[in-house]
């Protein structure tokens, strides 16, 4: 690879002549065979920007805001800023990654529905005055230590009452509540939010929480405040076809309950669907044992020719690290082999995958259907992005394993005529050639 410059903090690989993700996947395994055989991850930046484009084209009236708690890689935040992103950041540690890109802090919410002062404090300390706010005691919280600050009021939904444990947000009753204690304390409430689950398939739920959006609004306008801020949430799952079915139930709701004409500013809150494709993990199988089952049974009997094996791996990387999102429940999808022998008529068995705790809970994938494995052989995983990279879950930072950025020159030069310069809006990352 040539460098173009001398020190630049990230590199992005160009890929050209018809390289393809396959093909640095494939160099840099042969690179780890040559070496320690650690997990790496390789990152496809052309496939943010087209996620970028496909939300411009189907949201065209909704600014996307970025949580950062998705995936805080410091390349994405810089490209996701160069696009005109806004952020939603839940402690200091992301607010200090965020505006250490340059991003102002008009662009930027802090989100979270019990916030330690001194976070609210360091808030008013960087000029970041957009806040969430759910509850009484939160409010005077901020009345006390950021007067200055400009509140959305989170509101529940039915949806997201059905799916969690702990409802969060307030009702409508509670929403008069707290906007009469603002006018009290003298704190300016701007907007209101909602999360509607990506996983709800109710178009009825952003009916309903429009329709109290736009109540929360008239109570504010009536008790005197300039209310001018819609947040519809996250609930984006990443596919291009979920984001349409959306639009088409809220385009005609947002029309009906805040026209253009209103002045309402309409955001969101897509994290899984700008990053989820972008990443794809690599893994080293460091351990193997098999397990009995007799077929024409379901217990663990007595062994006979008949047995099929079932076989438990152990990966370099676990909910630890990169897979740190299995904790809170994602799912992780079975990988595909990197097992250049590979054939199509090749048996497969019932396998689990592990991390390498020996930890109850570092257990990857249940069960799926693979090859059989052998210790040294590579598993790959794709749509990797919102599973924990560059997440605080992992021990230390050496423990994380290296992302490689790529770029095809294809979306490098689409992004060149997006107006994204590495000189002006991007000046912690350097193209570098990649060649096999």
């Amino acid at each position: 690879m040539k460098g173009f410059v001398d020190a630049p903090n990230y590199f992005i690989e160009l890929l050209e002549g018809g390289t393809t993700l396959e093909n640095v996947i494939d160099n840099h395994i042969y690179e780890q065979n040559l070496a320690e055989k650690n997990a790496f991850v390789v990152a496809d930046l052309g496939a943010l920007m087209r996620q970028h484009v496909v939300w411009k084209t189907t949201m065209p009236l909704v600014r996307p805001f970025y949580p950062v708690s998705c995936n805080s890689s410091p390349v994405v935040i810089e490209l996701l800023s160069a696009l005109g992103v806004g952020f939603v950041c839940a402690n200091k540690a992301e607010t200090t990654l965020v505006l250490s890109h340059d991003v102002p802090p008009e662009n930027i919410i802090l989100s979270g529905v019990c916030k330690q002062l001194s976070l609210i404090k360091h808030a008013a300390k960087t000029g970041i005055n957009f806040l969430l706010c759910e509850n009484e005691a939160e409010l005077r919280k901020i009345a006390r230590a950021h007067p200055e600050a400009k509140l959305l009021l989170q509101v529940s939904t039915e949806a997201q009452i059905e799916e969690a444990s702990v409802t969060i947000g307030c009702s409508l009753k509670g929403c008069r509540h707290l906007l009469e204690l603002a006018k009290e304390l003298n704190v300016s409430v701007v907007g209101v939010t909602f999360q509607v689950p990506a996983s709800c398939k109710d178009p009825q739920a952003y009916t309903h929480a429009l329709s109290d959006a736009r109540c929360i609004f008239d109570m504010g306008k009536e008790l005197g405040f300039d209310m001018n801020i819609l947040d519809i949430g996250g609930g984006f799952s990443g596919s291009e076809f979920q984001l349409k079915q959306v639009h088409s139930v809220i385009r005609p709701l947002l029309e009906a309950y805040f026209p253009s004409e209103s002045g309402v500013s309409i955001i969101a809150e897509p994290g899984n669907f700008f990053v989820f494709s972008c990443f794809t993990l690599a893994v080293n199988v460091i351990g193997k044992k098999a397990a009995y089952r007799d077929l024409h049974t379901s217990t663990h009997d007595k062994l006979t020719s008949s047995d099929a094996p079932e076989f438990v791996y152990y990966m370099n990387d676990g909910v630890y690290g990169s897979f740190m999102g299995r904790l809170f429940g994602n799912i992780i999808s079975t990988p595909s082999v990197h097992k250049m022998s590979l054939t199509l008529d090749e048996p497969v068995f019932s396998s689990s995958l592990w991390g390498p705790s020996c930890d109850p809970l570092d257990q990857v994938v249940e069960r799926c259907l693979l090859p059989e494995l052998a210790v040294g052989d590579w598993l790959v995983f794709s749509n990797m992005g919102a599973s924990g990279q560059e997440g605080p879950a992992t021990f230390s930072d050496t423990d994380q394993p290296p992302v490689y950025y790529t770029i095809s020159t294809d979306d490098w030069f689409e992004m060149q005529e997006a107006g994204i310069s590495l000189d002006d809006t991007m000046k912690n990352l350097s193209l570098v050639q990649f060649g096999l």
